[in-house]
């Protein structure tokens, strides 16, 4: 068996009802003055009160920077900084992948100091200023179990993949009841991200023993629930099902690595402000199509386990019938083009080199099956526009 380095969080408290525990979750690991991190849509909907009152009933004070933005910018995370005192001992992230990717990427500048910028692959950002608790309120990024962060060069318009120990939550909270709110936009748009973490883990040039089984359950459970969690968002299996699979996911993708589909996401979310998941769905079924034949077997396994393929079909069928069910399932979901999404041919055409280099640059697209040149992905850029 091939070497490998697995990394995980310390400690992952899943289920119903869980955040309702983290009083004692911060007394168990010997923690009790947090500052946390969430977005001005978990204050103003009440749904932060689910993560405050407990801290308060155990008389646990705590303080909130709550100005994080859907793509984080280093802008932000140096406001966050500041915002840390000398009385905190860790980082609660509660909300999205936003709010916990944001808090990663303080605790890692805070620890080191200079610019974000600083700290982008292929640089290790192994140091943490405080420990961080993840409770994430989307299923989707799968940020709570993983090394890595994104933020956005405002300077440059460039979004960096950070990666590193200091990036690794110590804990989380993943309690699936805190979705029953979240918009059926959102739920479709971070559920083909948790997907495409899944499938991109397991026809990584990197995936290996430990991954895989990780990568499959996910596929599983997304390609089971995903439409339901939709159509039913008060579908409480749905909905716990979703968000097992997107921690799953993110543990995958966290010990194998993302590829081309996230390569190219990046750079439409720095230049166009498209959201993170929704930008993946934009791309997956060409991304898929142009890697098929490079590890057909790996995706035609994938069709099978999420639903688009039958058990016995052989691999070629079940390659094509995951082409099919990726494009369907994008059309169900609502899932945009980039022109329908608003942005100005001109605009796409002006920009596409350029987010090829950038695509190239993070690293991510030499993990694909099918490893593309810059050509390549300009190309496929420019036919998923319309």
């Amino acid at each position: 068996m091939n070497q490998m380095t697995f990394h995980a969080p310390r400690l992952i408290e899943i289920g119903g009802g869980k955040v309702a525990g983290i009083a004692a979750l911060l007394a168990r690991l010997g923690l009790s003055r947090p500052l946390i991190v969430s977005d001005p849509f978990m204050v103003s909907s009440g749904l932060l009160e689910r993560l405050t009152q407990p801290l308060r009933a155990a008389g646990i004070a705590f303080d909130v920077f709550s100005e994080t933005i859907p793509e984080p910018t280093d802008i932000v995370v140096e406001a966050g900084v500041k915002r840390i005192a000398p009385h905190h001992d860790c980082l609660l992230a509660f909300g999205g992948g936003s709010p916990i990717d944001t808090a990663k990427a303080m605790t890692i500048l805070a620890a080191g100091g200079g610019k974000m910028r600083d700290y982008k692959t292929p640089a290790v950002a192994d140091r943490a200023a405080l420990p961080l608790i993840a409770v994430p309120t989307t299923a989707g990024t799968g940020s709570e179990a993983t090394r890595f962060t994104i933020v956005t060069d405002s300077e440059r318009d460039e979004k960096m993949l950070i990666a590193g120990l200091g990036a690794m939550p110590l804990a989380a909270i993943v309690d699936y009841e805190l979705t029953f709110s979240v918009p059926p936009r959102i739920t479709a748009d971070t559920g083909v991200d948790s997907f495409t973490h899944a499938l991109e883990a397991y026809v990584s040039r990197r995936a290996n023993a430990f991954s895989d089984p990780l990568a499959i359950s996910a596929m599983r459970l997304i390609g089971a629930n995903l439409r339901t969690a939709y159509h039913e968002p008060n579908n409480a299996a749905a909905r716990e099902a979703m968000m097992l699979g997107a921690t799953q996911a993110g543990m995958a993708f966290c010990n194998a690595s993302v590829a081309l589909v996230h390569g190219m996401s990046r750079p439409i979310g720095a230049h166009f402000h498209v959201p993170h998941g929704l930008s993946n769905a934009m791309l997956l079924p060409a991304v898929t199509r142009f890697s098929l034949e490079a590890a057909l077997p790996r995706y035609a396994e994938a069709a099978r386990l999420a639903g688009f393929a039958a058990p016995d079909d052989a691999d070629q069928l079940a390659g094509a019938k995951l082409l099919e069910g990726l494009q369907a399932l994008n059309a169900e979901l609502s899932v945009p083009t980039p022109k329908q999404f608003g942005i100005a041919a001109a605009d796409w055409q002006a920009k596409i080199a350029l987010m090829a280099e950038q695509a190239l640059a993070s690293g991510s697209p030499g993990n694909n099956p099918r490893v593309p040149d810059a050509a390549e992905i300009v190309a496929l850029y420019d036919g998923m526009y319309e």
